[in-house]
């Protein structure tokens, strides 16, 4: 299983929206970047990812999980672009945040803390563990 971590801004799509969506879950369109592309199209129904809230919040505030892999974005005019569908497993204990992350040594190289703006990013199952680990969760 991979994992990875989807970044949204909490006033344009929440956690708690993510959480009121349910066991049917939601799609995670509008990404029109090229590179956030190639990792949804990556992704594998089961893979887990963290939710991030960007901008006012900066922090992992729960865990997703791909309930349908990559196909066509309704809103994408090009027809270029695609989405996944995911569904909120669970909040973590403590949130974690971007400063936190980035004064822990061994995420020195994850990608929020080496490309911050891609809204969609892979995430090392390394890095996977030691975020887990300092958000409580086992």
């Amino acid at each position: 299983m991979a994992h990875w971590l989807f970044k949204s801004e909490p006033s344009t799509w929440s956690w708690d929206q993510q959480v009121e969506a349910g066991a049917k879950g939601t799609f995670w369109n509008g990404v029109r970047n090229h590179l956030a592309k190639q990792q949804m199209m990556a992704m594998k129904k089961g893979d887990r990812g963290f939710f991030y809230h960007s901008n006012e919040e900066r922090a992992i505030v729960g865990i997703v999980e791909v309930i349908k892999e990559y196909y066509p974005d309704h809103t994408d005019e090009t027809g270029k672009f695609g989405m996944v569908d995911v569904k909120a497993v669970k909040a973590v204990k403590k949130p974690v945040t971007l400063a936190q992350i980035k004064d822990e040594p061994r995420l020195s190289e994850m990608a929020l803390v080496k490309n911050s703006r891609l809204s969609v990013q892979p995430v090392t199952d390394v890095e996977w563990a030691v975020v887990m680990g300092m958000a409580g969760e086992k």
